[in-house]
C-alpha cells in the first residue's frame, strides 16, 4: 500500500509533473507526502543563508503548485549530499514510495557521474518511481504496463498497479511476461499464447477480480529490449517492473557492481524506458 510518500525535488526535472498526475488517482491522494529539498553545503555563512532561503521558496511553491492538503503534507530542507539524505529522510519517514527525477545515465557513466537516482536505486530498498529529466510527455495515469515473472517483487509490482488503477475509470493494465529465445525454441518455435502462461493467467484474474480491463502478451527476446518496445507500442503512461535487491547482506552499504555496470533487467529498463518507470523493491 502507498501510504507515504517522499517526493525530491531538486527544482528541476520532471517529478511534480509526475506528482500532478498522481494526484488525479485516489489512492495516492489519501497517502501523505514528504517534499525534499536538499541545500548543498557552501563555502561560506552568506552562501549558505542564500541556499537556505532559495530552498525554502523553491518548498514552498511546489507545495503551492501541487496544491496538496496542508493537513497531508511536511516540507524538509536538509543541507548535506542529495544521494545520502534521500535514503536517509525515506527511512526516517517509512516511505512506502520514493518518486525522484534521474538522467537516465547507464552503468559506469552513472558512477562517474555522481547520478543521486543510480545510488538511491541501489541502496534503497523501498520502491522507487523514476521520471527522467527529459520526459516530456507525462500524462494521467490510465494504461499502465506490469512486466511480470514469478519473483515477489514482481507480484507485488501487479498490486500496486492494481491499487493505483482499482478506482480509476477507463484504466487499463498491459500484463507482460516475455519469453527468452531459448525456451521459444524448445517449444518448437510455436508462437507463445498469452492466454496460456500462467503467470499471466493468474494476473489477470487479480484484474478480474477488480473489473481492471487488461492485455495480456507474451513477447519473444531480450525482456528488456521488448519491455521497453511494448511501452512506446502501448503507448503507456507508467511502466512497473518488480526489482529485486540482491545485495549480499555482508554488503548493504555498498553498491551491486554487476547492477551499477547495467547488467540487470531494471538497470536496462530504468535508462530505456520512455515513460516514468516504477521499480518495486522486495527483499530476495
Amino acid at each position: 500500500m502507498i501510504d507515504k510518500i517522499l517526493l525530491a525535488d531538486s527544482g528541476i526535472g520532471n517529478t511534480k509533473a509526475m506528482m500532478k498526475a498522481l494526484l488525479e488517482l485516489p489512492l495516492i491522494q489519501r497517502a501523505a507526502t514528504t517534499i525534499l529539498h536538499v541545500v548543498p553545503s557552501q563555502v561560506s555563512a552568506d552562501d549558505m543563508t542564500l541556499k537556505w532561503e532559495e530552498g525554502g521558496r523553491m518548498l514552498a511553491n511546489t507545495v503551492s503548485t501541487l496544491n496538496l492538503d496542508p493537513a497531508k503534507v511536511n516540507a524538509v530542507l536538509r543541507e548535506g549530499e542529495p544521494k545520502d539524505l534521500v535514503v536517509k529522510v525515506a527511512d526516517e519517514i517509512d516511505a512506502s514510495l520514493i518518486i525522484m527525477g534521474s538522467r537516465g545515465l547507464q552503468g559506469l557513466r552513472a558512477i562517474l557521474d555522481n547520478s543521486v537516482s543510480q545510488y538511491v536505486f541501489q541502496l534503497s530498498s523501498r520502491p522507487m518511481l523514476l521520471v527522467k529529466d527529459d520526459l516530456y510527455n507525462i500524462r494521467s495515469i490510465r494504461r499502465v504496463l506490469v512486466a511480470l515473472d514469478k519473483s515477489d517483487s514482481a507480484q507485488e509490482g501487479l498490486k500496486i498497479a492494481i491499487n493505483l488503477l482499482r478506482d480509476v475509470k477507463g484504466g487499463e493494465l498491459i500484463l507482460v511476461h516475455s519469453i527468452s529465445n531459448l525456451k521459444t525454441k524448445l517449444l518448437a518455435e510455436i508462437e507463445p499464447d498469452p492466454k496460456a502462461d500462467p503467470i499471466l493467467k493468474a494476473a489477470a484474474a487479480e484484474a478480474s477480480r477488480y473489473n481492471i480491463a487488461y492485455q495480456l502478451v507474451a513477447p519473444e527476446g531480450k525482456a528488456g529490449q521488448r519491455i521497453c518496445q511494448l511501452a512506446e507500442e502501448k503507448n503507456v503512461d507508467l511502466l512497473v517492473l518488480g526489482s529485486p535487491d540482491r545485495r549480499p547482506s555482508i554488503a548493504k552499504g555498498m553498491p551491486d557492481l554487476d547492477r551499477l555496470l547495467g547488467e540487470s533487467l531494471s538497470d536496462y529498463v530504468r535508462v530505456y524506458t520512455p515513460c516514468p518507470v516504477l521499480l518495486t523493491r522486495m527483499s530476495a
